[in-house]
């Protein structure tokens, strides 16, 4: 298995291609690139939060709800909430990621579990396109597509190192397959990611104008009988 320095490593230099292809090939600002690059950078350590404890993971943790802090406080003031309204959000946002989420997986994550997955993946990247604020799709899947791309690194980067080399001969570990998959070993663990990921997949797909819920579905609206217009061979005079 990959350790911590080798996965910050591989994000990060794809973090700084993806910016730079995405700022001087298809015409994104270049705050923009380096923004979507650090998200790659992040992708490539979000698989480990379902680590053991220790200082790479609390400062994986304090990162990520550093960044969720400023995605709230940024979607505060954006629907015009007062300032002091949106820093108490974002308080709470960084407080709730940082020592909730910590704990909460402390007790039910499992290493190398669903955390470590295909979907997961797609969940990381779909998250990152709903709570990215911004005007144009084009830069909300550029953000998602750098989160996804650094947690895809990780995964890759597990399953070559779960490959041992003696000689000639190649032997699998007991890691091997571990990270690409889509399913785990635990029922409830597969049961809630599918679930998160169908629920996401479904605002993500309604977000990007994909799909249209029913209840905006406008009626069809039914053309009106025909007017029946009278007869000039026909008359109503009696004789």
């Amino acid at each position: 298995m990959a350790g911590y320095k080798e996965h910050i490593s591989v994000s990060g230099l794809l973090g700084i291609g993806y910016g730079t292809v995405s700022t001087f090939f298809f015409g994104f600002t270049p705050t923009q690139g380096v923004l979507s690059g650090v998200l790659c950078w992040i992708g490539g350590m979000l698989p480990d939060l379902d680590s053991e404890t220790g200082r790479p993971i609390k400062e994986l943790f304090s990162l990520t709800a550093a960044i969720a802090s400023f995605v709230a406080m940024r979607s505060m003031i954006r629907v015009s909430t007062d300032p002091d309204t949106a820093i108490l959000v974002a308080v709470v946002t960084y407080a709730a990621v940082r020592y909730g989420g910590s704990f909460i997986l402390g007790k039910f994550a499992v290493h190398r579990g669903m955390f470590h997955s295909l979907p997961a993946l797609m969940i990381a990247g779909e998250a990152v396109f709903l709570t990215y604020t911004s005007d144009s799709y084009a830069v909300k899947f550029l953000m998602a597509g750098g989160i996804s791309l650094g947690f895809l690194s990780h995964l890759v980067l597990d399953e070559v190192y779960s490959v041992e080399r003696k000689g000639v001969i190649l032997r699998l570990k007991k890691s091997s397959g571990s990270a690409l998959k889509w399913f785990g070993k635990g029922l409830f663990g597969n049961a809630v990611a599918y679930a998160i990921l169908l629920t996401m997949t479904y605002i993500t797909l309604v977000e990007s104008g994909v799909l249209v819920p029913p209840q905006q579905v406008a009626p069809t609206k039914q053309a009106p009988p025909p007017i029946q217009q009278a007869s000039p061979f026909k008359t109503t005079e009696r004789f």
